[in-house]
């Protein structure tokens, strides 16, 4: 027997339990292999399809985001202007007050003033009265040393005086 030709009854031996290797592997290894082989394939599709399920949830989801992301900036736009609007207003009524109340006070101070010019002048008025009386008397008493020089300014000053009350009683 040499090592490269073997012999013809291990070659027929060899032949029949290849067969019957064959024949159990087909029976019942092939059909296990190709059932694992197609259940491992289902797996594989059935995660693919997962994935595909959950990528489309994801574009989905990121749509709901951008689209909640917008509403959240128009709502903070909105916000923005309503208190630009409303600072505003507040401004703008505190200038009309601020208006109002100078408005008032100028006023005051107007009517404060025309009182104590009005005050100011009847004391001026009083006080030229006073002077005018002094220096009529100094006047009167030096040019009527005379007794008949005083009784003609005394009924001249008589008839001035009824003819003035007689002209404010008409009017």
């Amino acid at each position: 027997m040499s090592l490269l030709m073997p012999d013809s009854g291990l070659l027929f031996w060899m032949l029949v339990i290849f067969i019957v290797v064959l024949a159990v592997l087909a029976k019942w290894g092939f059909p296990v292999i190709t059932s694992m082989v197609d259940k491992r394939r289902k797996y594989i599709d059935e995660s693919l399809q997962l994935a595909r399920k959950a990528d489309e949830k994801m574009a989905g989801m990121m749509k709901e985001q951008a689209r909640i992301i917008g509403e959240a900036r128009e709502e903070q736009n909105r916000i923005l202007k309503e208190a630009a609007e409303a600072r505003n207003n507040i401004i703008r009524q505190a200038q009309e007050q601020a208006r109002d109340e100078a408005s008032k006070i100028l006023a005051e101070a107007r009517t404060q003033i025309e009182a104590e010019k009005e005050s100011a002048l009847s004391q001026i008025r009083s006080q030229v009265a006073l002077l005018s009386v002094n220096v009529a008397e100094k006047v009167i008493r030096k040019t009527l040393s005379e007794d008949k020089e005083q009784k003609e300014l005394i009924e001249k000053m008589v008839d001035e005086s009824l003819k003035i009350d007689t002209s404010t009683v008409k009017n």
